[in-house]
């Protein structure tokens, strides 16, 4: 049985699983589907197009699946699709998506810190640490297992590779590659993330396999030059091609 408050606002086309806590003063607009056990403490507005798994938690003032920031958006039929176990914390704002792509995804057991803001057509994977008043514009990719600190802003189109820490307060519109940890200003490559590799279980040969990846990466002139290089001098491991891939398909460049 769902725990509705009688001073929260529940639309009547909208569908709701089991065991859901409605806090007062929510509002829960039509259009919008949520699963079983998730938590909306008192304020929490899920707008149109939210689709929302089990098991989340949501704090005072998070808005789910916002009108976008876009003045592209025309009021297109889109919707923003929520996975399970995440915590949505105070004045978390994730809009929904646009004709571009339709839908704005965050994946499963995520942090999202006070204020952060996630905008339309971003795609945020699995066990993401978003810090306080973190941006992410338009149509971001942000692969598993990354953690970005409190105040970064990031430009639209931009994609953020697994395993990364980015320094808090960093500002970028170039890709961040994968294990790395970016800061600084301008934003560039401060070494690998070790203690957060060696938290995920990375052995220590994968570790400096890493390593050697991004010295052959980072010396040479052109990335053609380096990518032969690291064909010629490292096993091409599933964390070696990843790292290739990801700076082959890069279309903003990466931070060097």
């Amino acid at each position: 049985m769902n725990q509705i408050s009688p001073m929260a606002y529940v639309h009547p086309e909208a569908k709701m699983g089991d065991n859901n806590i409605i806090g007062p003063f929510c509002y829960i607009d039509r259009n919008t589907e949520m699963g079983d056990n998730n938590f909306l403490q008192n304020g929490v507005t899920i707008n149109y197009g939210a689709r929302i798994g089990n098991g989340n938690e949501f704090f005072t003032g998070a808005s789910i699946s916002a009108k976008p920031q876009d003045l592209k958006f025309k009021g297109e039929d889109t919707i923003c699709q929520i996975g399970d176990n995440n915590s949505f914390r105070e004045n978390v704002n994730i809009s929904r998506g646009t004709a571009s792509k339709g839908t704005t995804i965050i994946g499963n057991n995520c942090l999202l810190m006070e204020d952060s803001h996630v905008a339309h057509d971003c795609v945020i994977g699995n066990n993401i640490i978003i810090g306080n008043s973190t941006k992410f514009a338009g149509e971001v990719v942000v692969d598993d297992n990354a953690i970005i600190s409190a105040t970064v802003l990031c430009h639209q189109f931009c994609r953020i590779g697994g395993y990364v820490m980015i320094q808090g307060g960093s500002r970028f519109s170039m890709d961040i590659p994968p294990y790395i940890i970016a800061g600084k200003e301008p934003t560039r490559y401060c070494g690998l993330n070790l203690v957060g590799l060696r938290r995920r279980g990375f052995s220590r040969e994968t570790i400096d396999l890493i390593h050697s990846c991004y010295r052959i990466l980072y010396s040479k002139s052109t990335f053609a030059e380096a990518f032969e290089e690291i064909s010629k001098q490292l096993p091409m491991t599933d964390e070696v091609k990843y790292i290739v891939d990801f700076v082959r398909e890069s279309k903003r460049g990466i931070i060097r």
